[in-house]
């Protein structure tokens, strides 16, 4: 006798995470409706989409009838996602779950302890359904790795899903999930976000914890460079798991008194028409509210190539000794191997990327300098963004085909001077950047904005954010691989 059909209730599909935790704590919906509609819904789509690398669906179905059973006396103030199924970037540790980096030597690697920031959601009320995929070692803008392979756009199954959080962003974009954990240490938040139309936030530097992220780095300018952050469906949504994972509780500045800078769109670097027309719409908007003014910010033009040496600082070592378990390699035949054959247990995305870090490495001489650079860069940003928030690209277009945004950023004619620095500028000077969808292009691919200030001011960004969220839409569910 066949097995009964889940029937899916496809506007649970639709709901972020704020409101499902509203509806289990009203008693509108139960945990475990919510978390049998997410599970089912992912086996039916994550074939073709491939977002999803790991799951716990049954301990998550019990853990949400146990959440049923004790609704009674919680305490949601403290619990504020209670019984809402979330998913978790594979590069973070999860108790009894791999934690693999998409590395082939690494695939039984399964994990005695959560890391912070799931412990921290565990203790928010959130059930873990799934982890996503990444790139090898999150070292990549495009989510494809040798040990789960490549993970498609939500809109468009020839289209990169972006990286390294592109299984997050594309699970999220399909309403497999309404909130996840991702990471950023150049894009790996935005792009996704980006591509497949959710909403990001990369915090700013050292306000979240990385402990039990894989990989961490031990230089000082790469870990300010990287942070951990939310994927979501809403600006509330990735307000309210920032304000969970954040180490230090988070101050209200007044909104209403910020200056709003919008990078012009004849910045110097490619940018689409459609999301150029999208930026003085955004112009025309905030202008009715805010002093607004078009304005190229203190070192935009020179991040990109800081970003470019502060990854490349001892050639990536500690990557290239995780990627090949510390085994003596010759990265150019590694990667020529790789490329005749696809034989080797190592993408060619990371070879490539570990070989580009090699021809960047900087000199102790010249880290010195970027030191030097930082140090006082960082103190006139702080001022500089005091009461200010930036508004620029993400991306200068919307997802590429699959491998294309990988030639875009790691080709030898140095184009990441060209293509990156819409990304980079944050991540070099650990600022918060909120990335929200305001549009489509002719393909009906979804595009994104970023909201850029200073530590101190992530309420604003966020009140900005959901003004724009509300005003230009926002989030929309992919129905193409129900």
């Amino acid at each position: 006798m066949a097995k009964p059909t889940y029937i899916i209730d496809q506007r649970l599909l639709e709901l972020d995470a704020v409101t499902i935790a509203g509806k289990i704590r009203n008693k509108e919906l139960t945990s475990e409706e919510i978390t049998r509609t997410l599970i089912e819904h992912v086996k039916r789509v994550n074939g073709a989409l491939n977002a999803v690398v790991e799951d716990r669906f049954e301990a998550a179905i019990e853990e949400a009838k146990e959440k049923d059973r004790n609704i009674d006396g919680i305490d949601f103030d403290q619990q504020p996602l209670y019984g809402v199924p979330i998913s978790i970037k594979e590069s973070f540790h999860v108790k009894g779950m791999k934690t693999t980096g998409g590395i082939v030597h690494r695939k039984d690697l399964i994990m005695t302890e959560d890391a912070e920031v799931v412990k921290r959601l565990k203790r928010a009320g959130a059930i873990i359904i799934a982890k996503t995929n990444t790139p090898s070692l999150c070292f990549c803008q495009e989510t494809d790795n040798k040990l789960y392979g490549r993970t498609n756009n939500a809109w468009d199954p020839k289209r990169t899903a972006g990286g390294s959080s592109g299984g997050e962003a594309a699970l999220i974009a399909v309403g497999g999930s309404p909130v996840g954990m991702s990471s950023d240490i150049g894009g790996s938040i935005r792009f996704p976000s980006h591509f497949n139309g959710v909403v990001g936030f990369k915090p700013g530097k050292f306000q979240v914890s990385t402990e039990g992220h894989f990989p961490d780095f031990s230089h000082p300018l790469q870990q300010r460079m990287s942070s951990i952050g939310p994927i979501g469906k809403s600006v509330q949504d990735v307000k309210q798991v920032y304000e969970i994972v954040a180490k230090h509780k988070q101050t209200k500045r007044l909104y209403e008194k910020m200056q709003i800078d919008i990078l012009p769109n004849d910045n110097g670097y490619p940018l689409s028409n459609e999301i150029g027309e999208k930026l003085e719409e955004i112009y025309t908007f905030l202008s009715e509210d805010y002093e607004t003014d078009w304005a190229i910010p203190p070192y935009f033009n020179d991040s990109t190539l800081l970003w470019q040496e502060i990854m490349s600082i001892d050639g990536a070592k500690e990557i290239k000794e995780l990627a090949f378990n510390k085994d003596r390699v010759n990265l150019y035949k590694e990667y020529s191997k790789e490329k005749l054959t696809q034989k080797t247990d190592t993408h060619e995305y990371l070879t490539w990327a570990l070989i580009g870090a090699n021809l960047f490495k900087p000199t102790i001489k010249r880290v010195r300098e970027i030191e030097a650079i930082i140090k006082r860069g960082d103190r006139i940003l702080e001022s500089h963004f005091k009461n200010r928030i930036l508004i620029l690209p993400v991306y200068h277009r919307t997802a590429l085909k699959h491998g294309d945004l990988f030639k875009e950023i790691f080709s030898l004619k140095k184009t990441f001077l060209k293509y990156l620095p819409y990304i980079t500028y944050a991540n070099v000077w650990g600022l918060p950047s909120l990335t929200v969808p305001v549009g489509v292009d002719r393909n009906r691919l979804p595009y994104a904005i970023q909201l850029i200030s200073t530590n101190g001011n992530e309420q604003a960004l966020f009140a900005i954010g959901e003004k724009i969220e509300k005003h230009f839409g926002g989030y929309r569910r992919s129905t193409i691989y129900d």
